[in-house]
């Protein structure tokens, strides 16, 4: 797929989830597989509109990146926008949840505070094997 342009990516994948703009015009598509899949994937496009390189980016690596103090924007800039999310308690914001492919039963979760800056992030036992319920949660 790399070099093909955008149109031809669009005619093998479909419209993305979402796009965004990068610096001296190159973007990124995201196609997130979900709600609730464990893959995002970023196809990073040039000024052309040619894809240069793809990466999924839910993996240990990108969450090592998201600390506290990022905005929302700033998260989803290096793992995509999560449809998996929950308001807190007396308007004390969100959190919200990131499927990925691990030998163990864990999500990635981020922590927002009502105006979108991450209070926390960390790693948490996903609702399946806690024999919880999908459809307690937002998305």
């Amino acid at each position: 797929m790399v070099g093909q342009s955008g149109d031809q990516i669009r005619v093998q994948l479909g419209e993305p989830g979402r796009i965004i703009p990068q610096e001296r015009g190159q973007v990124i598509w995201v196609y997130p597989r979900g709600p609730y899949g464990f893959h995002t994937y970023f196809l990073y496009f040039d000024i052309h509109n040619k894809l240069v390189a793809y990466e999924q980016v839910l993996k240990s690596e990108s969450f090592a990146k998201i600390v506290p103090g990022m905005t929302q924007y700033e998260v989803e800039r290096h793992i995509g926008p999560s449809r998996i999310r929950y308001v807190l308690a007396r308007e004390r914001g969100e959190v919200h949840s990131y499927r990925f492919e691990t030998p163990f039963c864990d999500w990635f979760q981020v922590e927002y505070t009502p105006t979108g800056v991450v209070r926390a992030v960390g790693f948490s036992v996903s609702p399946e094997c806690r024999g919880g319920s999908w459809d307690l949660l937002e998305y």
